[in-house]
């Protein structure tokens, strides 16, 4: 089901449900783009869907693609035969943005669910019914899914083949898409981590520089409200109303920014990485890294080396 969809979100399902074979060779799904009307506008172009919305009365499943940002409320029709497949027991996936359409007809209430980190926001404040995970790439409710990203929507669709037809067959599919059947971590990985903002020619604005220049050296509570000429008491306070977090919880940040950076320019190994960043040592390197980024510091080498 699409309406002023992300053409890629549409893509996703189309690619992996259509070309997910059995060991006999024949083709379990029969994949439809259905639509409330059959010229639908894109930023790119215009798709035309071949069936209406009455198609969706005896899918399996449906996927909701993410729409534009332009795009407006979706359409009443649109979310009526939602709720009317998901009252039938129709699975209902959303890739994207789409789950901001999934969570408007009220079917998410009560229920974890997840999007694009950058939404996730914005997401919590429009549906306050629905318990936000934005750190994952996606959520099995059983009838109803979610997932993050563009990327994300792929690990789900290979997620509901194997869940559908077994390993064998979704690993098959994966490979035809040159992807992975499962990626190591969750959507935190790719999360930019931005500094709290701090008021210009606020006393914690030099405090702050100055701890991201001694990020490798052991820096304390103490030694940074010291930094401030305040009691640890006060420089709390006055920190969390600035940035809106603590002082040990931005300076973890800090230094898995550091890492990041580390990992992604250098050759350097992960015991001076974690040095250099002022973790000490490699396993709370590691541990605390896990805990911010959702994966592993060799990991994270290995899907943002040269990325950026």
């Amino acid at each position: 089901m699409l309406d002023e969809t992300v053409v890629f979100d549409l893509a996703i399902p189309v690619e992996v449900f259509g070309r997910v074979r059995l060991p006999d060779g024949r083709r379990p799904y029969r994949v439809r783009a259905c639509g409330p009307r059959p010229h639908v506008p894109t930023e790119i172009f215009t798709i035309h869907p071949p069936w209406g919305l009455e198609a969706l009365a005896d899918a399996d499943t449906i996927i909701v693609p993410g729409r534009s940002e332009t795009a407006g409320p979706p359409p009443a029709d649109v979310l009526e035969s939602l709720r009317d497949a998901a009252a039938r027991g129709t699975r209902i996936a959303s890739i994207c943005g789409g789950a901001f359409i999934l969570a408007a007809t009220g079917l998410l209430d009560g229920l974890a669910a997840t999007t694009h980190w950058t939404a996730a926001q914005q997401f919590a404040e429009l549906f306050p019914k629905v318990e936000v995970r934005p750190d994952v790439l996606y959520v099995d409710n059983g009838q109803l899914l979610t997932s993050a990203g563009a990327s994300a929507g792929l690990d789900l669709c290979l997620h509901m083949v194997r869940r559908d037809l077994g390993s064998a067959v979704a690993a098959d599919a994966a490979r035809l898409a040159v992807t992975p059947l499962e990626r190591e971590g969750g959507q935190a990985q790719y999360i930019v981590h931005e500094h709290h903002p701090v008021p210009r020619g606020s006393l914690l604005e030099p405090a702050l520089t100055w701890i991201e220049e001694h990020l490798g050296e052991e820096l304390t509570l103490e030694t940074m409200a010291a930094r401030c000429g305040m009691s640890t008491r006060t420089f709390s306070r006055r920190f969390r109303e600035h940035t809106g977090t603590t002082p040990l919880q931005w300076l973890l940040r800090a230094r898995v920014r550091r890492a990041q950076y580390l990992l992604e320019h250098t050759d350097h190994s992960v015991e001076r990485i974690a040095v250099q960043a002022g973790f000490g040592s490699a396993t709370a390197f590691r541990d605390r890294f896990k805990r911010v980024a959702g994966t592993t510091p060799h990991a994270y080498r290995a899907a943002f080396r040269g990325s950026r």
